[in-house]
């Protein structure tokens, strides 16, 4: 009797240690999920900034709810969130150069990055509109249809015809500055050589980019850039 008390005893023991490991698990497990993101905290950072960690208020460069006034800064209404928070994370790298940039996304946290996002992306963009009537026809065949003389792809099969993007993929552009767009294909272009890392606005964080780029001339790149402001 002693001997199957004993036995009894055990087989608890074993179940309650299972249990137990099981429930730490899960507790662990649950410690684990990243934040949810939160808009409004977002919203907060990008319209007053946080001086105490250097943050200065995002609104002051990329206008009222992302909606940028001034053509050198690009307009992040309505901007995809994951799109955004790599742009921001890539900035805190070598892959994407802009010392102001860099100064506040290395400031900021994978949470506030999150936010950020998570505020901008629902925000709604204000609409542009193409100004050279000279080249927005160029820049509307290479959006549509490429140039096939250079192997360069139409835009619109990762951009969307409309420039809305492909969420977590390719980045929104309709509606985006002239200004702001050809300094980015530039970028790309400047990407591809060998001391891209020493010139500022340099971007390698795009393959596809940087290849597609580098076989535009800059009357090409202007027209795209036109087009695509007075894309909805």
């Amino acid at each position: 009797m002693n001997r199957a008390f004993l036995s009894l005893s055990k087989s608890i023991s074993v179940a309650v240690l299972a249990v137990s490991s099981f429930a730490a698990m899960a507790n662990t497990h649950e410690e684990a999920k990243p934040a949810k993101a939160d808009p409004a905290k977002g919203e907060a950072l990008y319209t007053n900034g946080d001086a105490a960690r250097g943050i200065a208020a995002c609104a002051s460069c990329h206008g009222a709810a992302g909606n940028s006034t001034i053509t050198a800064n690009p307009k992040l209404a309505g901007q995809h969130d994951a799109y955004l928070v790599k742009q921001l994370t890539d900035f805190t790298g070598d892959t994407r150069k802009n010392a102001i940039m860099t100064a506040f996304a290395k400031a900021m946290t994978a949470d506030d990055m999150k936010n950020v996002a998570a505020y901008l992306s629902v925000q709604k963009s204000k609409p542009g509109a193409a100004k050279n009537k000279d080249i927005v026809e160029l820049g509307k065949q290479i959006y549509r249809g490429g140039i096939a003389e250079k192997n360069v792809p139409a835009c619109a099969g990762c951009h969307s015809p409309n420039g809305a993007g492909i969420p977590a993929q390719f980045p929104r552009i309709a509606g985006q500055h002239q200004d702001y767009t050809f300094t980015q294909l530039t970028g790309f272009q400047n990407g591809s050589r060998k001391d891209a890392a020493k010139i500022t606005g340099a971007r390698t964080n795009s393959a596809q980019m940087v290849t597609i780029a580098k076989k535009m001339s800059e009357d090409e790149m202007r027209a795209v850039a036109d087009y695509v402001a007075g894309l909805k």
